[in-house]
């Protein structure tokens, strides 16, 4: 049976739709998609995303273990509660997964992973830490709300007492605090997953039901995954399985920038990628809009001069309303380009990403 998050009954409550998400019963909608997607673009919308793992790493060589497992650098994160978005590879240069990490001190890291992916992450990272003397905690006793939208923070903020209020709205982007007046185990974040401001907050499982009631009466709206795809595809932002997996390096998946090949350090995968390099990578990743009517989903075809690609995430963005998509092909590829929908080519034009940020479309239409 798929597992639940502690605020399964509070979705049931408010009549969510759940499918089995990663082994997981999650919301796909609670009513309206459109509205939910909206909500976030236009004000504040709230995810219930418990079924990311949180690991804590600590150890005197936890730095040096992290530069040894991850594509980018921890040793750019010098202040505490700074955040690095990583690939975490395999020896071909395949990804793993993808991953948010925040800096304690030299000797103290938490780690933020995919659900789907947790288990396989976990024995990964157990397998290399003991030769680095760190201890992995993976912190299953902790739930996680992310909160987003232009008026998230300050939704959120309120209903905090006076002197975590003021550390969440004095919070940089991509940074975390711990709030010692919210409870123990209380982690803010200024991070997420929708190309919208906004927060996510780790909390102990057994009071966040109550943070997210408080939520809903502050009028932070419950969105479902559905919205959130829609809303992380608008901000140009991969999906772990989609966009990439352990077959597709960073540098063909449009993560090259997260990638700190510009020092000797030595981290798995590292030759792979450099070999990738020196070799021209393959492939490529492009942001796409159809130019004719329909819809671009996962795994149609594109066909152009330098041959066949393939569209890895795709939807009707309702931002825009148009279609838009991510999608790997030969990286010689340039236009005329065209899609395969149901035996029918459709044109589509290769832009730059991300399509959406902050509630305005960016792309010309």
């Amino acid at each position: 049976m798929p597992l639940q998050t502690p605020l399964y009954e509070r979705h049931r409550e408010l009549g969510a739709r759940l499918v089995d998400f990663g082994g997981w019963d999650m919301p796909l909608q609670y009513g309206s998609q459109l509205e939910e997607h909206h909500a976030v673009r236009r004000d504040a919308g709230m995810f219930d995303v418990s079924h990311m793992r949180v690991v804590d790493l600590a150890g005197a060589r936890a730095t040096d273990f992290l530069r040894a497992l991850l594509a980018n650098d921890v040793a750019r994160l010098t202040a505490p509660g700074k955040a690095l978005y990583s690939c975490m590879l395999n020896e071909s240069g395949g990804v793993i997964d993808d991953l948010i990490v925040y800096f304690g001190d030299p000797s103290s890291y938490r780690l933020v992973v995919n659900a789907g992916t947790a288990e396989k992450d976990l024995a990964w990272i157990e397998g290399r830490a003991a030769g680095f003397g760190v201890a992995v905690a993976s912190r299953r006793d902790l739930a996680m709300i992310a909160v987003q939208g232009p008026n998230a923070r300050s939704k959120l903020a309120g209903l905090l007492e006076p002197a975590d209020a003021a550390l969440a709205l004095g919070l940089g982007v991509f940074s975390g605090t711990p709030l010692a007046a919210t409870g123990a185990h209380a982690f803010l974040a200024r991070t997420g997953y929708t190309g919208e401001d906004g927060f996510e907050i780790m909390l102990a499982g057994d009071r966040v039901g109550a943070f997210w009631d408080r939520l809903c009466d502050a009028g932070v709206r419950p969105c479902g995954l559905g919205a959130r795809d829609t809303l992380r595809l608008e901000a140009g932002m991969n999906l772990y399985g989609n966009d990439m997996d352990e077959t597709t390096t960073p540098l063909e998946s449009g993560l090259a920038w997260t990638v700190a090949l510009d020092s000797a350090r030595d981290f798995v995968g590292r030759a792979a990628l450099i070999a990738q390099r020196a070799a021209g990578v393959p492939r490529k990743q492009v942001a796409l809009l159809l130019e004719d009517k329909g819809v671009l989903r996962a795994h149609q075809s594109l066909i152009g001069a330098a041959g066949t690609g393939e569209i890895t995430s795709g939807s009707y963005s309702p931002t825009l309303e148009r279609s838009v998509a991510l999608a790997r092909v030969p990286a010689a590829t340039a236009e005329p380009l065209a899609v395969d929908i149901r035996g029918k080519l459709l044109r589509v034009r290769i832009v730059k990403p991300p399509f959406v940020r902050h509630g305005k479309g960016l792309i010309a239409l």
